[in-house]
């Protein structure tokens, strides 16, 4: 079955402007790509506008093309490109544009869709295999609202029904909501057509009827993610507090991994300043010129680890650096470096015995002032049937570091025994947002051209000097994250349920 039908059109240059500003644009075309810095428009019927023209490029004097997108609530162009090498911007407002498919054609006309990032709520929602969910679910739950109507059900029946409906029930409130939201924008917009060429003094129940469909195409939104939210299981660990460790990578002139690796450190620091949790060194193994080899915190906080677990996996800078060796050649170094999240796990979470332990003392690296070097302080833990070891030498304490050890061999062993758990529930389709792998490239700060790029959903923000600070510009880069892969939990949910949703290759068209 063919897919929904997507609309482009032939615009020459001179006639753009006017087009866009005319006050018909939004009845005839009321949907155009999404602009996630406003809100989302929610029509039955998605249309993608492309703006073709050629015109001459002031630096090259080449012919070349050019494309607008408009957003599809404020009408704005959001993403533009001049048909050049680096030509491609996003226009300030929208830094948080998701890229949807492109189809370039010189005539009114359709073409066969092809299938868009699942980071598209409407594509989400729609998409036959959730429908078909759904109104399983709201089947059950109209079910289970007549059984409990019956007087001959025993208690023991009764009760379990009721515990059935009550789950059910909020998810079928959402629904009820969407429903009728929807019929109330259909109602709109018929409206709004019906006035498409009426006299003057129209104009102002027009504009009362468009600022309403924006309303209501919000709340849409609002509710879809509500029903996404509800949908997808909740994470028994994500009230958990996490150990956090931050490893520099290996690569020549490691010095800007290490000064990369302590910059983490500090904005992961101002990250839990900013959303009031309690940051506690483990373990810090400084480098030279200010950089940073590892090290170990714990962070406790309202649910830490639903935060956190995402930022797991390699992290990749690009820049000229500053100090250090490299920074002599005075050209733009690749580097990496780790961030390994661990959920903090309970005392009798993991059982540890002590005969499987060894111990070893050893005296502390780096400065730390006249004793810190003289007694064997450090304290290093090995688990013998696994060969997980752990250490610590924040302290001069000799039991204190023992006790931090501990602490983090627990949490690794935890993790250890999650992984295989992981392992054997997970499906053959490869989540979008990522496997979650710590060797998994997950984000390049490129300090160069000042831009932060999630490569799992493609979330790009610029200003990195506001973001490595670690507050409400990492904090959205976060929810962007938790949203995504809500979504995708939620296709691997239907998919192991139903069977049917199947995730297609690129360049194919989506059923």
């Amino acid at each position: 079955m063919a897919g929904p039908k997507y609309y482009t059109m032939k615009l020459q240059l001179p006639a753009f402007t006017s087009f866009v500003s005319s006050t018909s644009f939004p009845k005839l075309l009321p949907v155009c790509l999404t602009c996630y810095s406003c809100s989302e428009n929610t029509p039955t019927t998605r249309v993608d506008i492309v703006f073709l023209y050629s015109l001459r490029c002031k630096c090259s004097d080449m012919l070349v093309n050019r494309w607008f997108r408009l957003c599809s609530l404020c009408s704005r162009v959001v993403y533009s490109s001049t048909g050049i090498r680096g030509g491609w911007r996003t226009l300030p407002g929208h830094t948080s544009l998701k890229y949807a498919n492109i189809t370039e054609v010189p005539y009114w006309g359709t073409v066969e869709s092809k299938r868009l990032s699942h980071s598209d709520l409407g594509d989400l929602y729609q998409s036959e295999s959730l429908q078909r969910y759904l109104q399983q679910l709201m089947g059950e739950y109209r079910d289970l609202s007549e059984r409990l109507q019956h007087v001959y059900l025993n208690e023991s029946d009764r009760k379990q029904l009721i515990k059935k409906h009550t789950e059910l029930l909020p998810l079928a409130n959402i629904f009820g909501s969407i429903e009728q939201a929807l019929k109330d924008h259909e109602e709109v917009f018929s409206l709004l057509n019906g006035s498409a060429g009426t006299k003057d003094e129209d104009e102002q129940l027009t504009q009362l009827l468009k600022e309403e469909e924006g309303q209501i195409s919000s709340k849409i939104l609002a509710l879809r993610k509500d029903l996404i939210k509800a949908l997808v299981p909740t994470d028994p660990l994500d009230s958990s507090n996490v150990l956090l460790e931050v490893v520099s990578g290996r690569t020549t002139g490691g010095d800007i991994c290490q000064q990369f690796s302590r910059e983490m450190f500090d904005m992961y620091q101002g990250f839990a300043s900013y959303k009031n949790w309690d940051f506690e060194v483990y373990n810090y193994t400084p480098a030279e010129y200010g950089g940073l080899h590892h090290a170990a915190i714990r962070i406790t906080g309202d649910n830490v680890y639903r935060h956190l677990k995402h930022e797991g996996g390699t992290h990749r800078v690009q820049r000229i650096p500053e100090v250090g060796l490299s920074s002599r050649m005075q050209r733009i170094h690749t580097g990496t470096m780790t961030v390994i999240i661990l959920p903090q796990p309970v005392e009798f979470d993991v059982h540890i015995d002590p005969k499987d332990l060894r111990i070893d003392t050893f005296r502390a690296r780096g400065a730390g002032g006249q004793s810190v070097n003289t007694t064997d302080s450090a304290v290093r833990v090995v688990h013998l049937p696994t060969g997980i070891t752990a250490e610590s030498q924040q302290t001069r304490s000799q039991l204190q570091n023992r006790d931090t050890a501990m602490r983090v061999l627990r949490a690794r062993l935890y993790q250890s025994m999650m992984g295989k758990d992981t392992e054997q529930r997970h499906t053959a389709r490869k989540q979008q947002v990522g496997t979650r792998s710590q060797s998994e490239r997950i984000r390049t700060y490129n300090f160069s051209q000042d831009r932060v790029t999630d490569h799992r959903t493609g979330y790009v923000t610029r200003d990195i000097k506001e973001f490595m600070r670690g507050g409400a510009a990492l904090d959205d880069l976060i929810s962007d994250v938790l949203e995504h892969a809500e979504r995708e939990s939620l296709l691997e949910m239907v998919e192991s349920s139903s069977g049917s949703l199947r995730q297609p290759e690129s360049g194919q068209s989506a059923d």
